[in-house]
Protein backbone atom coordinates (compact mmCIF):
# COMPACT_ATOMS: atom_id res chain seq x y z
CA UNK A 1 0.00 0.00 0.00
CA UNK A 2 2.71 2.28 0.83
CA UNK A 3 4.33 1.64 -2.43
CA UNK A 4 1.57 2.61 -4.45
CA UNK A 5 1.22 5.86 -2.35
CA UNK A 6 4.82 7.04 -2.89
CA UNK A 7 4.69 5.64 -7.01
CA UNK A 8 1.28 7.94 -6.96
CA UNK A 9 3.08 11.20 -5.25
CA UNK A 10 6.26 10.47 -7.66
CA UNK A 11 4.37 10.36 -10.31
CA UNK A 12 2.20 13.75 -9.78
CA UNK A 13 5.46 15.44 -8.94
CA UNK A 14 6.86 14.61 -12.32
CA UNK A 15 3.63 16.11 -14.08
CA UNK A 16 3.76 19.11 -11.91
CA UNK A 17 7.80 19.25 -12.99
CA UNK A 18 6.66 18.31 -17.51
CA UNK A 19 4.25 20.95 -16.84
CA UNK A 20 6.32 23.81 -15.74
CA UNK A 21 7.30 26.59 -18.28
CA UNK A 22 10.59 28.65 -18.98
CA UNK A 23 8.68 31.72 -20.38
CA UNK A 24 11.25 33.95 -22.34
CA UNK A 25 11.67 38.03 -22.37
CA UNK A 26 13.56 39.59 -24.67
CA UNK A 27 12.84 43.36 -24.57
CA UNK A 28 15.04 43.94 -27.89
CA UNK A 29 14.29 40.77 -29.66
CA UNK A 30 10.78 39.66 -28.35
CA UNK A 31 7.42 39.81 -29.88
CA UNK A 32 4.14 40.51 -27.20
CA UNK A 33 2.74 38.45 -30.19
CA UNK A 34 4.63 35.24 -29.37
CA UNK A 35 4.16 32.96 -27.08
CA UNK A 36 8.24 33.22 -25.33
CA UNK A 37 8.69 29.39 -25.48
CA UNK A 38 12.48 29.73 -27.25
CA UNK A 39 14.63 32.29 -26.36
CA UNK A 40 14.85 33.46 -30.08
CA UNK A 41 12.29 34.40 -32.61
CA UNK A 42 10.59 31.09 -34.42
CA UNK A 43 8.45 31.36 -37.67
CA UNK A 44 5.71 29.80 -35.30
CA UNK A 45 5.78 32.54 -33.13
CA UNK A 46 6.97 30.83 -30.29
CA UNK A 47 9.76 33.07 -29.53
CA UNK A 48 10.85 35.37 -26.54
CA UNK A 49 8.20 38.22 -25.38
CA UNK A 50 8.92 42.00 -25.06
CA UNK A 51 7.59 42.62 -21.86
CA UNK A 52 7.62 41.01 -18.40
CA UNK A 53 4.20 41.85 -18.09
CA UNK A 54 3.31 39.97 -21.41
CA UNK A 55 5.13 36.81 -19.97
CA UNK A 56 3.42 37.25 -16.54
CA UNK A 57 -0.31 37.18 -18.00
CA UNK A 58 1.54 33.67 -19.63
CA UNK A 59 2.94 32.34 -16.58
CA UNK A 60 1.15 29.70 -14.17
CA UNK A 61 2.09 28.41 -10.72
CA UNK A 62 5.91 26.99 -10.45
CA UNK A 63 6.92 28.71 -14.17
CA UNK A 64 10.51 30.21 -14.28
CA UNK A 65 10.16 33.70 -16.37
CA UNK A 66 13.78 34.13 -17.68
CA UNK A 67 14.64 37.51 -19.00
CA UNK A 68 17.32 38.22 -21.77
CA UNK A 69 20.29 40.56 -20.74
CA UNK A 70 20.45 43.21 -23.07
CA UNK A 71 21.56 46.73 -23.49
CA UNK A 72 18.86 48.00 -22.78
CA UNK A 73 17.41 47.94 -19.08
CA UNK A 74 13.90 46.89 -18.62
CA UNK A 75 11.35 50.11 -17.90
CA UNK A 76 8.20 48.84 -16.56
CA UNK A 77 6.40 47.96 -13.18
CA UNK A 78 6.83 44.42 -12.15
CA UNK A 79 3.62 43.11 -9.93
CA UNK A 80 3.52 39.05 -9.29
CA UNK A 81 0.31 38.30 -7.55
CA UNK A 82 -1.90 35.27 -6.47
CA UNK A 83 -1.50 31.64 -7.18
CA UNK A 84 -0.80 31.98 -10.78
CA UNK A 85 2.72 34.10 -9.95
CA UNK A 86 3.33 31.31 -6.58
CA UNK A 87 5.01 28.18 -6.88
CA UNK A 88 3.71 24.81 -7.64
CA UNK A 89 3.91 23.47 -4.01
CA UNK A 90 7.24 23.09 -2.56
CA UNK A 91 9.55 22.36 -4.77
CA UNK A 92 8.96 23.97 -7.58
CA UNK A 93 8.82 27.73 -6.51
CA UNK A 94 7.95 30.29 -9.30
CA UNK A 95 10.99 31.88 -10.45
CA UNK A 96 11.57 35.33 -11.59
CA UNK A 97 15.72 34.73 -13.35
CA UNK A 98 16.72 38.01 -14.45
CA UNK A 99 20.21 36.90 -15.87
CA UNK A 100 21.73 40.16 -14.57
CA UNK A 101 19.49 42.31 -16.89
CA UNK A 102 18.64 46.06 -15.38
CA UNK A 103 14.72 46.70 -14.23
CA UNK A 104 14.83 50.39 -14.30
CA UNK A 105 11.81 53.16 -13.28
CA UNK A 106 13.81 56.49 -14.60
CA UNK A 107 13.01 58.36 -17.76
CA UNK A 108 13.77 60.80 -19.85
CA UNK A 109 13.32 64.48 -18.38
CA UNK A 110 11.59 66.41 -21.32
CA UNK A 111 13.13 69.50 -22.70
CA UNK A 112 10.16 71.46 -22.06
CA UNK A 113 10.08 70.42 -18.63
CA UNK A 114 12.49 72.75 -17.66
CA UNK A 115 11.96 76.25 -16.88
CA UNK A 116 14.66 78.53 -15.48
CA UNK A 117 15.22 79.87 -11.84
CA UNK A 118 17.84 81.95 -11.07
CA UNK A 119 21.72 82.45 -11.94
CA UNK A 120 22.86 78.79 -13.72
CA UNK A 121 19.88 76.92 -11.74
CA UNK A 122 16.80 75.74 -13.83
CA UNK A 123 13.48 73.91 -12.29
CA UNK A 124 11.73 70.33 -13.14
CA UNK A 125 8.41 69.68 -11.36
CA UNK A 126 7.56 65.61 -12.13
CA UNK A 127 3.99 65.16 -11.65
CA UNK A 128 4.88 62.66 -8.82
CA UNK A 129 6.47 64.38 -5.98
CA UNK A 130 7.28 62.02 -3.82
CA UNK A 131 11.39 60.38 -3.96
CA UNK A 132 12.58 61.72 -7.39
CA UNK A 133 16.53 61.11 -7.97
CA UNK A 134 18.08 62.47 -10.69
CA UNK A 135 20.41 60.40 -13.17
CA UNK A 136 23.31 61.95 -15.31
CA UNK A 137 24.40 59.67 -18.22
CA UNK A 138 22.88 56.89 -16.22
CA UNK A 139 24.50 57.31 -12.88
CA UNK A 140 22.63 58.59 -9.83
CA UNK A 141 23.61 62.35 -8.85
CA UNK A 142 23.66 62.18 -4.82
CA UNK A 143 21.55 65.17 -3.56
CA UNK A 144 22.56 68.09 -1.72
CA UNK A 145 20.97 67.82 1.64
CA UNK A 146 18.91 70.75 3.03
CA UNK A 147 17.60 71.66 6.14
CA UNK A 148 13.52 71.06 6.79
CA UNK A 149 13.59 74.83 7.63
CA UNK A 150 14.92 75.68 3.67
CA UNK A 151 12.62 78.03 1.99
CA UNK A 152 14.12 78.69 -1.06
CA UNK A 153 17.04 76.39 -3.02
CA UNK A 154 20.69 77.09 -2.09
CA UNK A 155 22.78 78.38 -4.97
CA UNK A 156 24.22 75.53 -6.53
CA UNK A 157 27.67 74.87 -8.33
CA UNK A 158 27.74 72.97 -12.04
CA UNK A 159 25.89 69.45 -11.95
CA UNK A 160 25.01 69.57 -8.18
CA UNK A 161 20.92 69.60 -7.61
CA UNK A 162 18.52 68.89 -4.75
CA UNK A 163 15.11 68.48 -4.57
CA UNK A 164 12.51 71.01 -2.61
CA UNK A 165 8.33 70.83 -2.32
CA UNK A 166 8.78 68.11 -4.77
CA UNK A 167 10.53 70.26 -8.12
CA UNK A 168 14.02 69.38 -8.64
CA UNK A 169 16.62 72.40 -9.05
CA UNK A 170 19.77 71.78 -10.76
CA UNK A 171 23.04 73.65 -11.93
CA UNK A 172 23.98 73.90 -15.19
CA UNK A 173 27.55 74.55 -16.24
CA UNK A 174 28.68 77.79 -18.08
CA UNK A 175 27.22 78.12 -21.77
CA UNK A 176 25.37 74.82 -21.43
CA UNK A 177 21.75 74.35 -21.04
CA UNK A 178 19.81 71.40 -19.30
CA UNK A 179 18.95 69.50 -23.01
CA UNK A 180 22.89 69.45 -23.72
CA UNK A 181 22.75 66.89 -20.55
CA UNK A 182 21.23 63.10 -20.56
CA UNK A 183 19.13 63.66 -17.67
CA UNK A 184 16.83 61.15 -16.29
CA UNK A 185 14.18 61.13 -13.17
CA UNK A 186 12.63 58.35 -10.85
CA UNK A 187 9.12 58.13 -12.87
CA UNK A 188 7.57 54.48 -12.36
CA UNK A 189 6.48 54.20 -8.77
CA UNK A 190 7.76 50.47 -7.59
CA UNK A 191 9.91 48.12 -9.70
CA UNK A 192 8.57 44.58 -8.04
CA UNK A 193 5.33 44.23 -6.07
CA UNK A 194 4.41 41.12 -4.60
CA UNK A 195 0.74 40.41 -3.34
CA UNK A 196 -0.57 37.34 -1.94
CA UNK A 197 2.02 34.96 -3.41
CA UNK A 198 3.86 31.84 -2.13
CA UNK A 199 7.16 30.28 -2.92
CA UNK A 200 8.79 32.82 -5.02
CA UNK A 201 12.82 33.59 -6.17
CA UNK A 202 13.61 36.28 -7.89
CA UNK A 203 17.39 36.06 -8.79
CA UNK A 204 19.96 37.82 -10.55
CA UNK A 205 18.52 41.52 -11.22
CA UNK A 206 19.24 45.15 -10.62
CA UNK A 207 16.40 46.54 -9.98
CA UNK A 208 17.08 50.78 -9.97
CA UNK A 209 15.20 54.05 -10.63
CA UNK A 210 11.70 53.79 -8.78
CA UNK A 211 10.50 56.66 -7.38
CA UNK A 212 9.25 54.36 -4.43
CA UNK A 213 10.71 50.99 -3.03
CA UNK A 214 12.87 48.83 -5.76
CA UNK A 215 10.99 45.25 -3.96
CA UNK A 216 7.72 45.57 -2.03
CA UNK A 217 6.88 42.59 -0.26
CA UNK A 218 3.12 43.66 0.59
CA UNK A 219 0.07 41.39 2.58
CA UNK A 220 0.64 37.61 2.11
CA UNK A 221 3.42 37.31 0.28
CA UNK A 222 5.64 34.41 2.13
CA UNK A 223 8.51 32.66 1.36
CA UNK A 224 9.93 35.08 -0.96
CA UNK A 225 13.55 34.64 -1.59
CA UNK A 226 15.67 37.95 -2.90
CA UNK A 227 18.84 36.16 -4.32
CA UNK A 228 21.90 37.99 -5.90
CA UNK A 229 19.51 40.93 -6.69
CA UNK A 230 20.75 44.40 -6.54
CA UNK A 231 18.42 47.61 -5.56
CA UNK A 232 19.95 50.52 -5.87
CA UNK A 233 18.81 54.39 -6.55
CA UNK A 234 15.45 53.73 -5.24
CA UNK A 235 13.60 56.79 -4.02
CA UNK A 236 11.92 55.52 -0.56
CA UNK A 237 13.73 51.87 -0.15
CA UNK A 238 15.73 49.35 -1.76
CA UNK A 239 13.20 46.62 -0.33
CA UNK A 240 10.31 47.10 1.79
CA UNK A 241 8.64 44.28 3.72
CA UNK A 242 5.25 44.82 5.47
CA UNK A 243 1.68 43.35 5.91
CA UNK A 244 2.95 39.87 6.81
CA UNK A 245 5.26 38.95 4.14
CA UNK A 246 7.71 36.87 5.05
CA UNK A 247 10.94 37.23 2.66
CA UNK A 248 14.91 35.95 2.68
CA UNK A 249 17.46 38.65 1.19
CA UNK A 250 20.49 36.09 0.59
CA UNK A 251 23.68 37.64 -1.22
CA UNK A 252 22.41 40.89 -2.33
CA UNK A 253 23.20 44.15 -2.47
CA UNK A 254 21.25 47.29 -1.33
CA UNK A 255 22.64 50.45 -1.59
CA UNK A 256 22.09 54.47 -2.56
CA UNK A 257 18.29 54.24 -1.97
CA UNK A 258 16.34 56.96 -0.89
CA UNK A 259 15.40 56.97 2.76
CA UNK A 260 15.99 53.18 3.79
CA UNK A 261 18.26 50.33 1.70
CA UNK A 262 15.84 48.19 3.57
CA UNK A 263 12.39 48.61 5.39
CA UNK A 264 10.90 46.60 7.66
CA UNK A 265 7.19 47.05 9.40
CA UNK A 266 5.07 45.31 11.89
CA UNK A 267 3.43 41.76 11.14
CA UNK A 268 6.69 40.74 8.96
CA UNK A 269 9.48 38.28 8.79
CA UNK A 270 12.86 39.30 6.74
CA UNK A 271 15.97 36.96 6.81
CA UNK A 272 19.82 38.31 6.18
CA UNK A 273 22.23 35.92 4.57
CA UNK A 274 25.64 36.75 2.77
CA UNK A 275 23.93 40.87 2.07
CA UNK A 276 25.26 43.93 2.10
CA UNK A 277 23.02 46.70 3.09
CA UNK A 278 25.25 50.37 2.92
CA UNK A 279 25.00 53.22 5.15
CA UNK A 280 25.39 55.59 2.51
CA UNK A 281 22.34 57.88 1.09
CA UNK A 282 20.43 56.38 4.04
CA UNK A 283 20.80 53.69 7.01
CA UNK A 284 21.13 50.19 6.07
CA UNK A 285 18.08 48.56 7.80
CA UNK A 286 15.36 50.88 9.27
CA UNK A 287 13.17 48.86 11.77
CA UNK A 288 9.37 50.11 12.03
CA UNK A 289 8.07 46.61 13.16
CA UNK A 290 8.48 42.97 12.42
CA UNK A 291 11.27 40.14 13.21
CA UNK A 292 14.41 40.16 11.23
CA UNK A 293 16.74 37.86 11.58
CA UNK A 294 20.55 37.84 10.60
CA UNK A 295 21.53 34.45 9.53
CA UNK A 296 19.79 32.66 12.77
CA UNK A 297 20.19 35.70 15.27
CA UNK A 298 17.58 37.82 15.59
CA UNK A 299 18.68 41.37 15.87
CA UNK A 300 16.18 44.88 16.43
CA UNK A 301 16.09 48.58 16.38
CA UNK A 302 17.49 48.54 12.68
CA UNK A 303 21.23 49.16 11.75
CA UNK A 304 23.56 51.24 10.05
CA UNK A 305 25.20 49.16 7.86
CA UNK A 306 25.27 45.15 7.45
CA UNK A 307 28.11 43.42 6.33
CA UNK A 308 27.92 40.08 4.19
CA UNK A 309 30.57 38.02 6.49
CA UNK A 310 27.68 39.03 9.16
CA UNK A 311 25.88 36.44 8.19
CA UNK A 312 27.36 33.99 5.54
CA UNK A 313 25.45 31.40 3.47
CA UNK A 314 25.26 27.97 5.09
CA UNK A 315 27.42 25.78 4.16
CA UNK A 316 24.44 23.68 2.00
CA UNK A 317 23.89 26.57 -0.19
CA UNK A 318 27.12 26.93 -1.26
CA UNK A 319 29.03 24.81 -4.12
CA UNK A 320 30.72 22.13 -3.23
CA UNK A 321 34.81 22.02 -3.81
CA UNK A 322 36.26 19.12 -4.65
CA UNK A 323 38.80 17.82 -2.32
CA UNK A 324 41.86 17.35 -3.05
CA UNK A 325 42.82 13.48 -2.21
CA UNK A 326 45.22 13.00 0.87
CA UNK A 327 49.02 12.23 -0.16
CA UNK A 328 49.75 8.39 0.78
CA UNK A 329 52.50 6.19 0.32
CA UNK A 330 54.21 5.78 -3.21
CA UNK A 331 53.36 3.06 -5.33
CA UNK A 332 55.59 -0.45 -4.66
CA UNK A 333 57.56 -0.47 -8.53
CA UNK A 334 56.63 -3.28 -10.23
CA UNK A 335 58.71 -6.35 -10.76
Amino acid sequence: MRTACWVVFVACLLLRQAAARDIFVDNLGGDDKCSGLHTRPQADASGPVRTIAKALRLAQAGDHVVLAKSAQPYHECVSLVGTRHSGAGRLMPFVLDGNGAVLDGSTPIPVEGWSFYRDNIFRFRPQATSGPILFLNGRALHALPLPQTTAVPPRLKPLQWCVLEGAIYFAVEPSRLPPDYKLNYTELPTGITLYQVEQVVIRNLVIRGFRADGVAAAVGARNVVLEKVVCTANGQSGVCVQGGAKVEIASCKLAGNGRSQLLTLANSETRLLASELINDTARGWVDEGGRVYLGATRIEGGRKAIRPDEAPMPDAQKPVEPVPPAPGPAPKPLK
